[in-house]
């Protein structure tokens, strides 16, 4: 549950948690397959190592391969910061794509939602090394990754590789690191650039807060320091804010202060200080720019015109695109469907793109 909160806070805006009175809607692709896979002395470009580093990932379908033995139908779906790959497993998502007819059925193709190094399911911080936890950061879980579905999974070759805001910035670093494995990418509210300006100045406060906090006690707390999660938590709030729709279900003071504490306020007492620093900090060396020209496949990303982490004043990615070969850029207006950087997990916004891509990169 931490991460299905955290995601709510920092990737899906307007996102709320299931009262007692909602229920879940019926899932319409197959059951997913949970799996673990142990990776040997892996070691972090930091240097440090990990003489077992456990990957934890769950797989929709089956796997399918051509003549020649080359996996043909193998999908990569990377999540957000702070997620696991069941924060992908929901209606606006899942079940717009997953299901029988759909973009991504998956009685046809072989859906791979991983949980990234320190998130969910997989080795993090918080399973006992706390601070002494290796530095980990996007190259290493997108390496990482590449081991489970190489040496665990046998997928030789991914049909299409996409993700959601940190999984959207990974998809970026796939396209470069392994330019021929896979058919084409899908970044959803990213940038191809280095994690610098407001982005990196929000991400540090909330690990500030963290670190000067004395009862973090440099990561050997032995109950959560609530007092700098708060703030924290604060600062997740307004980076995955949508101010139209949050406008639209909170007109005034009463409801604003109401939505905030019975939504969010919950959260803090999820969420675990020492992951939370890595998980922010995992960003920092994150630069695709220099190796754009490297991409080979076709490529389109989607951001959102209300994105406070990705603003589209900052003209950034329109400049970048031009050196992606097979590169496009489209901008979603913001709109009444629209819910800031979640909007990237609003699969019906944006799902005439992925058909475009898949069209386009079909053999």
């Amino acid at each position: 549950m931490r991460s299905v909160f955290l995601l709510c806070l920092l990737l899906a805006g307007g996102c709320t948690a299931l009262g007692q009175n909602q229920t879940r809607p019926q899932r319409n692709y197959p059951t997913p397959v949970e799996g673990d896979y142990v990776i040997q002395n892996f070691h972090f470009r930091s240097g440090e190592s990990l003489p077992e580093l456990k990957m934890h990932y769950r797989t929709i379908g089956t796997l399918t391969r051509d003549a020649s033995g080359v996996a043909n139908n193998a999908v990569l779906i990377g999540h957000g910061t702070g997620g696991a790959g069941t924060s992908l497993l929901n209606a606006t998502f899942a079940n717009v794509l997953f299901g029988p007819g759909q973009l991504l059925d998956a009685t046809k193709y072989f859906i791979i939602l991983p949980d990234g190094v320190g998130h969910g399911n997989s080795s993090k911080p918080s399973d006992g090394l706390h601070a002494k936890f290796p530095h980990y950061t996007y190259d290493d879980m997108v390496a990482a990754l590449y081991e489970v579905l190489t040496k665990k999974l046998g997928v030789n070759h991914l049909r299409l590789v996409m993700g959601t805001s940190m999984g959207g910035m990974q998809t970026w670093v796939w396209g470069e690191t392994y330019p021929d494995f896979m058919d084409a990418l899908m970044p959803l509210a990213s940038n191809p650039v280095e994690i610098a300006g407001r982005n990196r100045m929000w991400r540090f406060m909330a690990i500030d807060a963290i670190k000067n906090d004395p009862d973090w006690m440099g990561g050997e707390y032995k109950t959560q320091p609530m007092r700098c999660l708060t703030t924290a938590e604060d600062l997740l709030i307004l980076a995955g804010s949508a101010p139209l729709n949050w406008q639209a279900v909170a007109p005034t003071r009463e409801t604003a202060e109401k939505f905030y504490l019975d939504r969010f306020k919950p959260a803090v007492t999820r969420l675990d200080a020492n992951d939370l620093i890595y998980q922010l900090d995992a960003s920092r060396e994150y630069n695709p720019s220099p190796k754009l020209e490297t991409i080979k496949a076709p490529l389109i990303a989607v951001n959102s015109a209300d994105d406070f982490i990705n603003p589209p004043e900052l003209g950034m990615i329109e400049k970048e695109i031009k050196r992606v070969k097979r590169g496009r850029f489209i901008m979603i207006p913001i709109s009444s469907e629209t819910r800031g950087h979640g909007t990237h997990t609003i699969a019906k916004i944006w799902q005439g793109y992925l058909k475009e891509l898949l069209d386009e990169s079909a053999n």
